[in-house]
């Protein structure tokens, strides 16, 4: 796929039309394309916006896209972002223009999706054992020689399954052994006998061709700073014992990858602790949450909470809500639930109120459940709340916040919408 293929798949979406099938947006605006609508610059709080709507801050988005940049730069890392958080296009390719080596991804939908828009190079996360799969990611390879793609192996069975999958393949599938987390982790190798055991069954094949080790810290059981540093060193040691024996040959560089956004800190760390290896070191760091960041999960592990000298990201999304009901002093409803809000990791927090265009905080109002289409607030006497009023969430875990909206708009701090962001789940 050339570069002109990718702008021109990215400006696709613009030419969308506007209809029943994305959330919040102005009943008025069906028939319109997406562009047409953006090149509008409604308010979204006076341009016909239905709620619950939610809103990715324009501004916000673009600090912490400029911070990780700079914090990848100072720490000499490469940087392949996370796209399961938004499968957004679009976001991708702003995380790309802000540095990003390339984009990780979990499962071949995904993958599917970021080389629709012109993705050039894509770290998955997982073993990919799908022969359906496989064979596209071949075919990808084969007509794309500028395309890299890195996968997880964690298994011999997997190594020959893959192989099996990818007979009479062209280009070889670069792959890296998965190091587990420790007992009772997710996915990865248990023990470094093991993974040599997997590297020696990638040399016997045809098709792949190992290319390093890498493994998620966040899996670490019971993961303080002290733990999470062993596990890492205990990667950057796989790394070097492969080395040593030769496992990394026909290859250009080493790939050492880890890091999620809880842990980029002791990543940047360890990583910066590599010794001089026979290749150069690609360490590729993949924290993913950043682009939003939040105002629950994620702001109370950043790393930046550790290092404020490296600054901090900003909580970008704001899911906003209506008051349908206030059946008591002590208790009130807002029209937003399940179907609209991230609510696996922490309720959502009330933080703003906006009644006839003055905004103030949420005092004395708090979310203390969910239905599918209500949030509870509970109310003290000090809490200001009617009905009709707009109120102004904040989500936790953005993973599970982008998923419930095809169509986000990205506005400016005074309401003015400026561009439209398309998911892809």
């Amino acid at each position: 796929m050339t570069a002109v293929t990718a702008a021109e798949s990215l400006a696709r979406l613009a030419a969308e039309r506007v209809d029943h099938r994305f959330k919040g947006l102005p009943p008025d605006a069906d028939g319109l394309t997406v562009g047409e609508l953006a090149a509008q610059h409604r308010n979204l709080f006076t341009g016909g916006f239905a709620t619950p709507v939610l809103a990715l801050s324009a501004e916000r988005l673009e600090h912490n896209l400029r911070l990780m940049e700079t914090y990848a730069d100072r720490h000499g890392l490469a940087f392949a972002p996370h796209g399961k958080t938004s499968m957004a296009p679009q976001l991708f390719q702003r995380q790309i223009e802000h540095g990003a080596w390339g984009i990780t991804l979990a499962v071949p939908h995904q993958v599917r999706v970021a080389r629709a828009f012109g993705t050039r190079r894509v770290f998955l996360a997982n073993e990919l054992v799908d022969g359906a799969a496989l064979r596209w990611v071949s075919a990808e390879l084969d007509a794309d020689p500028e395309f890299r793609f890195v996968a997880y192996v964690d298994s011999v069975r997997g190594v020959e399954l893959m192989d099996a999958a990818l007979s009479g393949a062209r280009r070889p599938l670069d792959v890296v052994v998965e190091l587990a987390a420790g007992e009772g982790a997710r996915t990865g190798v248990r023990t470094e006998a093991e993974c040599a055991a997997v590297a020696d069954a990638v040399a016997g094949t045809r098709s792949l061709r190992l290319v390093g080790v890498a493994g998620y810290e966040g899996e670490v059981p019971q993961a303080d700073p002290e733990r999470v540093t062993a596990w890492l060193r205990r990667l950057v040691a796989l790394a070097a014992d492969f080395d040593k024996a030769g496992r990394f040959s026909g290859v250009d560089e080493i790939v050492v990858s880890a890091g999620g956004s809880a842990w980029f800190d002791a990543v940047a760390d360890v990583f910066a602790e590599i010794p001089e290896l026979s290749l150069p070191v690609l360490k590729l760091l993949r924290s993913g949450a950043y682009v939003s960041h939040d105002d629950g999960h994620y702001r109370k592990l950043t790393p930046f909470n550790r290092v404020p000298e490296e600054g901090a990201l900003e909580p970008a999304f704001r899911l906003w809500t209506q008051v349908v009901s206030r059946p008591s002093a002590e208790q009130a409803f807002v029209n937003a639930g399940k179907r609209d809000a991230a609510y696996d990791l922490d309720l959502p927090f009330a933080q703003v109120i906006r009644r006839d265009g003055t905004e103030r905080p949420a005092t004395g109002v708090s979310v203390t459940a969910v239905s599918d289409q209500h949030a509870w607030l509970s109310t003290t006497p000090e809490a200001d709340l009617e009905v009709g009023d707009w109120v102004g969430l904040g989500l936790s875990h953005p993973c599970t916040s982008f998923d419930k909206w095809p169509l986000i708009p990205l506005a400016e701090a005074d309401g003015t919408v400026v561009d439209y962001v398309r998911t892809f789940f």
